[in-house]
């Protein structure tokens, strides 16, 4: 709800959302995109009948700068080089492979890509890891470091509380909609009632 209401995709009844001090509320969903924050959604979204480059294409719908579109293009090929790989015709046919025909981490991957393609300062992530073997969500965690250490802020909603502390600079605890604890990622990971009710650890241990 957090990151939709950011994105203007619902609308908050009440309180405020700036950035650079600039009022988001009530501003169009084009506006915000255009303002450098994008969002990759939870589940992945990608459009499963269209390829894996008409996905990143996509992304970059606001953009009018063609050949600043094909490097970030071949900038998302060179981070997720599997994504490359399936930007290529199907055995036998002139079509290319269709999204919806990618397995769950190449998704998240395209989704990603597809969320950088609108050259964002902010990359809003939603749920990154769900649903993702534990040797792809590694990788997707790497990248999401690589990601940022390129210059991109990362806001990233995570239940994966161990992975997501190992990499954030500040980080919060939700409790139904509340903030409930806050600090540095690894202020939280030490702390041991994140311990206990997170990371499933008894206290001591």
């Amino acid at each position: 709800t957090t990151l939709r209401t950011i994105s203007g995709l619902v609308k908050a009844k009440s309180g405020s959302i700036t950035y650079n001090n600039e009022q988001l509320l009530g501003k169009p969903i084009n506006a915000i995109l255009a303002a450098g924050i994008a969002q990759v959604p939870e589940g992945r979204r990608v459009f499963p009948d269209m390829t894996v480059l008409e996905n990143l294409k996509i992304g970059a719908y606001l953009r009018k700068d063609k050949e600043e579109i094909e490097k970030d293009i071949e900038w998302v090929y060179e981070l997720f080089p599997r994504l490359k790989e399936r930007n290529r015709q199907l055995a036998g046919t002139r079509r290319n492979q269709p999204a919806g025909t990618l397995s769950g981490g190449e998704q998240q991957m395209l989704a990603v890509g597809r969320g950088l393609m609108s050259r964002p300062k902010v990359l809003m992530m939603d749920e990154p890891s769900l649903g993702l073997a534990p040797l792809v969500v590694q990788g997707i965690f790497d990248i999401i470091r690589e990601i940022n250490r390129q210059g991109v802020t990362i806001l990233l909603i995570e239940q994966n509380a161990n992975m997501a502390l190992k990499i954030a600079d500040l980080a919060y605890v939700l409790e139904t909609g509340t903030i409930t604890m806050s600090g540095t990622g690894a202020e939280l990971l030490a702390d041991e009632k994140v311990k206990e009710a997170y990371l499933g650890k008894k206290r001591g241990k």
